[in-house]
Order: structure tokens, then sequence, then C-alpha cells
């Protein structure tokens, strides 16, 4: 006799509270034993197999977010923002589903072209490309280059040898009033060039001016973790507005928009999220009414979602190493990864939920802390998560939503090799980066 059969409340109905589908894949069930699986494969199976901790990456819904914007958005151009997680494979799926590709770095191209991405459908991005970067990508032909610099206006056309086109970072000057690491769209920061100033002239200028360079148009991101429509709207009158005044000035018609991402996702149950349909509705609305007021041509509209199409998709595993109830104070549990795998916590003050994944608590459940391995009072994981009171070292935890920024930002503090990543689909698994060995870490002192 099963666990279902003893207790039929573990059936997926019963267990929608837990398993959050706003958190979780959507192929996440707890299987005969109890024991949660995704993508077919039971999450202990895993940790077994590969050990902890250990990234998990459900093919499936990477490419369902992928078919979702296509859906959603089947006049625009989505191109997936590789900053959040890029391998070969990644890579290979979102391209396989009709995806451009956004990169920022000459390692994020060769990981792109690694995976035969049609290079005219790559677009460098960033706010410090060094020459031999700009170079590379040039060479290789990627389709757009997206210039934040009057310096790199003068490294490009010194570098192409063919026509290039280019697109201009723009800051609307628009405050979504998130964490200040991630708040774009400000007139102040580093990226971009102020909307409706001097700057903006003499960028278009410049380029025009290239025999090499074609201005295709501009391109902005307002921020990160937005779930809130009208930011949206707003970017795309001011965008527009931008347009018409360099049709105007110069006699040239832009023909493409890039609005970004930004798209929030929910971290933990209740957490709010973008609406993909409503946002759909208000750049259409936005842009219908903005290009009428301006008699502007309508652009192409792009938008590059990175953690909306990967965060889901991703669960990480740990092993319980301690726990530890502090009189008067928390409940610790401490588990074998920490913040070089997950340093969203640290940076960004980010919350996490986490579920034991070998079995299903039946009793008395406690509230805990969930401390990293690493020497960092800040080392914190999860806080106020409810895990069984029978918790014991040696039990696996689940941390959903961890597909986004966690091995793009991974770290070996303390020495510590980053995870590997494990693809799941239709019950099978696939080790898409292996672990980091003290070997690899070894391999760059000089001398040994």
């Amino acid at each position: 006799m099963t666990l279902l059969e003893i207790f039929p409340s573990l059936r997926d109905g019963g267990m929608t509270p837990r398993l959050d589908p706003a958190i979780w894949p959507r192929d996440t069930h707890y299987d005969g034993d109890g024991r949660i699986t995704v993508g077919g494969v039971a999450l202990a199976d895993i940790a077994d197999q590969y050990g902890t901790p250990t990234y998990v990456l459900d093919e499936g819904e990477v490419r369902g977010r992928c078919q979702e914007y296509r859906k959603r958005f089947p006049d625009a151009e989505i191109i997936y923002a590789g900053k959040a997680l890029l391998t070969r494979a990644v890579a290979e799926w979102i391209t396989d589903e009709g995806l451009s590709l956004d990169v920022c770095s000459a390692g994020e191209l060769a990981v792109a072209l690694a995976a035969w991405a049609d290079p005219r459908r790559i677009v460098l991005h960033g706010n410090g490309k060094p020459f031999a970067e700009l170079e590379t990508a040039i060479n290789c032909g990627v389709g757009r280059i997206v210039v934040d610099s009057p310096t790199e206006i003068t490294l490009l056309s010194a570098l192409a040898n063919r026509p290039q086109r280019v697109l201009i970072r723009v800051t609307p000057d628009i405050d979504v009033h998130g964490h200040p690491a991630v708040r774009t769209g400000v007139t102040d920061q580093k990226f971009g060039f102020p909307i409706g100033g001097q700057a903006v002239w003499e960028a278009v200028d410049r380029i025009v001016r290239q025999p090499n360079l074609e201005l295709a148009g501009l391109h902005c991101h307002i921020g990160s973790q937005i779930h809130d429509t009208f930011p949206y709207g707003e970017a795309v009158r001011r965008m527009i507005g931008e347009m018409a005044r360099i049709r105007d000035e110069f006699d040239i018609t832009l023909t493409e928009l890039d609005l970004g991402g930004g798209h929030a996702v929910a971290y933990r149950g209740g957490d709010a999220e973008m609406n993909l349909a409503e946002l759909a509705d208000i750049i259409e609305d936005s842009l219908d009414a903005a290009c009428a007021r301006h008699g502007f041509p309508r652009p192409r509209i792009a938008l590059e979602p990175g953690r909306a199409v990967v965060a889901r998709a991703g669960v990480t595993l740990y092993r319980v190493l301690s726990v530890k109830h502090v009189e008067d104070g928390h409940t610790y549990v401490t588990v074998d990864g920490g913040m070089s795998d997950n340093p969203r916590v640290a940076l960004y003050g980010a919350r996490y939920d986490a579920v034991v994944v070998n079995r299903h608590p039946t009793g008395p459940h406690m509230t805990a802390t969930i401390a990293g391995r690493h020497c960092e009072a800040g080392d914190i994981l999860a806080h106020d998560v409810r895990l069984p009171a029978d918790l014991r070292p040696g039990e696996v935890l689940a941390m959903p939503c961890t597909g986004a920024y966690h091995h793009s930002l991974a770290s070996s503090y303390n020495g510590i090799g980053r995870p590997p990543i494990i693809a799941v689909t239709e019950g099978r698994t696939r080790e898409l980066i292996r672990r980091e060995t003290i070997d690899d870490l070894m391999c760059r002192e000089m001398g040994c």
C-alpha cells in the first residue's frame, strides 16, 4: 500500500496550497511515496545521484514560458536575456522556440554560438563593452549592438567594415521604485542616454554620419521585478515621442523599439507577478495612441524577458547539515550551500521558500531560518520557512524559483565549487553543467 492510498489528501488537488503553481514548475507532483517530482523525476533521487547543492532545470517549463511569450506578443520580437541563465542547452531551447538572444559579453556570445544560435538574431548589450568584445561581435556578424556611450560609437565606427545595425539605449526617466540595484529607468544611473537630452542628439548625429553604422531604433529597460503594467505604457509613450523628435530633427524614421524586460515573477506564495495578457494590452494601446499623436509609423516592438522565462523552471536542492535551536531566538537549519550558489538574498534581500522533498511530513511544523555554510553572518538563504519539526540532518530541501540569476551569479567563495545543472524532462535527467571541483579551482593556480 502506498502513501497515496493511506493519505488521499496527498493527491495533486490536496497539495495545491503547498506546491504553489506560481513558484514551482508546472510539472511538479508528489509520487506514490510522498516524494516531490519535477519533470517526472524524484528530486531526492537527483540529490542522491548528483549530490548537493544542485540546480535542477525543467526543460518543459522553459519551453512553455517561451511559447507563452510568443502567444501573447505575436507581432513582437522576443529576445531572451541570457544573463539570467545561459548554457548551450538553454540557448538551444529558446532558439528552438523562436526567440532571439541577448548577450552581454564575449563569453555569453561564445555560449550562444556554440549552441548554433543564428548570429543575426543575437543582440550585444552592456554599458561597458571592451574593444576586443566589440571586435568579436562584429566579426561574428551579430544582428544588433546596443550603443551605451559615445566611446562605443567611436569604437564601432573604427571596427565596422560592413553595415552594422545598432540601437541607442535611452533612459526614459521612469522610476519603478524597486531595489536601487535594479532601478534602470531613472536618468541618473550608469546605463544609456537621458531621454530628450543633448546626449541623445549627439549620439544620433554621430551614428548617422558613419557609413557602416545603421541606426535601427531605440532601446530602454526600466527596471526589474515589475508587476505593474502602467510603467511600460508610459515607456512606450515617451520612447515614441523621442523617436518622433529624432525623425523631425534628422529626417530618419526608426523602425525598432526594444522595451527591455523586468517582468516580475513570484518567489514565494502570494507574491505579485507580471500578467502577460495585461502587459500585451497596455503596450498595444499605448503604441496606438502614441503613434497616432505623433504621426509616427508603428515600429516593431521587442521584449527581453530573462527571469520570466527561466526562474520558475529552476529548483535548487540542498542537504541539511544541522538543526540548531537558539534559546529565545531562531531555529537555524544549515544546509550544504549558501551565498555562493544563491547570492540574491544578500544582494537584493530576495525571499525564498523551501520544502522537504524526500518525504511528505505529516506531523507538526516549525518556523525556521535556512542558513548557508559560508563564513558570513549574512549567509542566509530563507527566513521564516515552515519545515517539519522533526527535520533531521541528511534530509533534502528544495528551494523553488531558482532558475534565474543563480548559476549566472554563482561564485567559488570559500573555495566551494559551483553546483551542477541537471535538466529534467519526461522522466529523464541530463547533466548540462558539471559540478566544479577542487581540481578546477586549483588549475588556475600558477605553478601547481
